[in-house]
């Protein structure tokens, strides 16, 4: 085992503590006030894709872009627009981007039960691929029928997932510190 690599992440063990702090707190946030969760994902998406909208534009003027000028273009166009659209209205992307979740719900089930009656006969345990099918299909239903329900869920599971995430950095960040100790 690599010694300096070990001292050298054991003095950065605050680093993932912090990081745990700041998920576990985000994740506390997403539970306290999901709503606003759901539209600050959304802002935040828009966030990022103006960024990338304005990289791209930045990227058209360069001559050593690996992809076609006019992809660049199409690309820097659709990210500014959906940023401005997101920044301005992050409660109707929310929506829409739950609308998208249902509607690939709705399709991986649909896939997922005929691949499973497609299976059956190979393996063993198909009904289990056709339930998960059968319940992505349900769920995309939900979605549509109840979309304000739907984001409260999917920012609620995103706060599950960030604690999760959080107390994870934690532990292995005080891992880190008490191997740092005994080295």
């Amino acid at each position: 085992m690599n010694v300096g690599l070990l001292a050298g992440l054991g003095r950065s063990w605050w680093v993932l503590v912090v990081y745990g702090v700041i998920a576990v707190l985000f994740g506390v946030a997403a539970f306290a006030w999901p709503g606003t969760t759901a539209v600050a994902i959304a802002w935040a998406f828009g966030v990022m894709a103006l960024a990338e909208g304005v990289t791209s534009v930045i990227a058209l003027f360069r001559k050593d872009v690996a992809i076609s000028k006019g992809w660049l273009a199409l690309y820097a166009i659709a990210s500014l627009v959906f940023g401005v659209l997101a920044v301005l209205n992050p409660v109707t992307t929310a929506g829409v981007l739950l609308l998208f979740l249902a509607a690939w719900l709705l399709v991986a089930g649909i896939y997922r039960i005929v691949f499973a009656i497609r299976v059956r006969k190979e393996i063993e345990g198909e009904w289990l691929i056709a339930l998960s099918g059968v319940l992505a299909i349900v769920l995309g239903g939900l979605f549509v029928a109840y979309p304000g329900a739907g984001l409260l869920t999917v920012a609620l599971w995103i706060g599950a997932g960030a604690l999760i995430y959080g107390v994870l950095q934690i532990i292995a960040g005080f891992r880190l510190r008490k191997l740092a100790h005994t080295m």
